[in-house]
């Protein structure tokens, strides 16, 4: 590869890793050729970008960044690595789910990077991938603002429904 290749290609991940949220970095070895597009397939669908790099390569961009020198043991072997931009569990949720499927035997997680901080293959997968995403934290905020309104709502409706029991109860009375 030609040094003006190699250096472009530097520059793409470097920016890759400054604009993401989180990132998983993935061991493919052993996984057949459809299964790689399913997965690619996966990652598209919940918008996350994956890619296949060189280990040097990614160990220049990350140079004189949080991670750097702390990916070493990760960065052996085939990998792939999995940014996500706005939803920081994006990609580990995609991978677990891939993982459960028997097309995902084979793919392994080797870390996840979150803020600066690595995490190691157990946490991708029991934590980051369990973390509620964006959307879902939106619902829970919506309804977390809409319940006093509703109780509110609900007290100032009260009298009057009672009241409507109370008629009812006396025309039932009555007609017997």
């Amino acid at each position: 590869m030609e040094r003006e290749a190699k250096a472009k290609q530097i520059g793409e991940i470097k920016t890759r890793f400054e604009k993401m949220t989180a990132a998983v970095l993935l061991d493919f070895k052993g996984m057949t050729v459809e299964n790689a597009t399913k997965l690619r397939s996966e990652f598209r669908k919940a918008g996350v970008e994956y890619k296949v790099v060189k280990n040097t390569l990614v160990k220049h961009a990350i140079q004189g960044s949080a991670y750097a020198g702390k990916l070493d043991d990760a960065l052996v072997g085939m990998t792939g690595i999995a940014w996500s931009y706005e939803d920081p569990s994006a990609a580990a949720k995609v991978v677990k789910a891939f993982k459960k499927d028997e097309a995902g035997d084979k793919l392994t997680v080797k870390a996840g990077l979150v803020d600066g901080a690595i995490l190691d293959a157990k946490a991708v997968t029991e934590s980051l991938a369990t973390m509620p995403g964006k959307d879902e934290l939106r619902a829970m905020l919506l309804a977390t603002l809409q319940a006093p309104m509703q109780n509110f709502v609900r007290l100032i409706n009260a009298p009057a429904q009672n009241f409507a029991y109370l008629l009812s109860a006396k025309e039932t009375k009555d007609s017997k």
